[in-house]
């Protein structure tokens, strides 16, 4: 699969809903209910990073619930993207973009969202195949003006901003043109999948999916 179709498949992902939830996971036995929670609070895409061991019998059991989309976040390697895959992920999304790692995701048909901070990073991965790529740390980088000036010199480049993100800045990002969706973590906070409150995620989800895009 080239860097071109990957990210046709990363941007249909990436269409299905304004947020992607970004989580950390450290006990795999809470996955299923925390994936419950939000595919029915109408976020199916979830990036499940490589930061825990638990990471990825999360991804595994995760990927047994309807409707959901699993994906692993912190890919580095290819040998990260091959566990990944193992594991049950239709979809990587790396911090940044290696050679080895492009080559990794073609041979096994994985679809990588590549991370871009600069102008140069974006021009890199366009000059690969990819099109959809992930702008991260979004805030630190330049937030949402970064993304509009982005726009004029690289038009035909989407984006998937992450790092940074709240309920109170998303709507500036999700209201540029080049902007799918973006990633956030303060849908699912450490407290509440420790406590198992799915209800309270669930609710979080089902406003972070009314968030409205440009």
């Amino acid at each position: 699969m080239n860097p071109e179709l990957q990210s046709q498949k990363t941007r249909a992902l990436c269409s299905l809903a304004p947020v992607i939830p970004v989580i950390v996971i450290k006990n795999a036995e809470r996955a299923a209910g925390l994936a419950r929670a939000l595919v029915t609070g109408g976020l199916p895409v979830l990036e499940i990073t490589l930061r825990s061991d638990a990471a990825l019998d999360a991804i595994r059991a995760m990927s047994t619930v309807s409707g959901g989309h699993v994906g692993a976040g912190t890919v580095l390697t290819p040998d990260d993207a091959r566990r990944a895959k193992d594991a049950g992920a239709t979809f990587a999304v790396s911090p940044g973009l290696t050679d080895r790692l492009i080559a990794a995701c073609e041979e096994l048909e994985l679809p990588l969202l590549p991370g871009t901070a600069t102008a140069s990073e974006v021009m890199r991965a366009a000059d690969a195949g990819y099109d959809m790529v992930k702008f991260f740390p979004a805030e630190t980088s330049g937030g949402a003006p970064a993304l509009k000036a982005l726009a004029g010199p690289l038009p035909r480049i989407s984006f998937c901003p992450t790092g940074g993100i709240t309920t109170a800045n998303a709507g500036s990002y999700l209201s540029l043109p080049n902007v799918v969706c973006v990633g956030g973590s303060w849908i699912a906070t450490d407290g509440d999948v420790n406590a198992e409150n799915w209800g309270a995620i669930q609710e979080r989800a089902h406003a972070a999916a009314r968030l409205s895009r440009g």
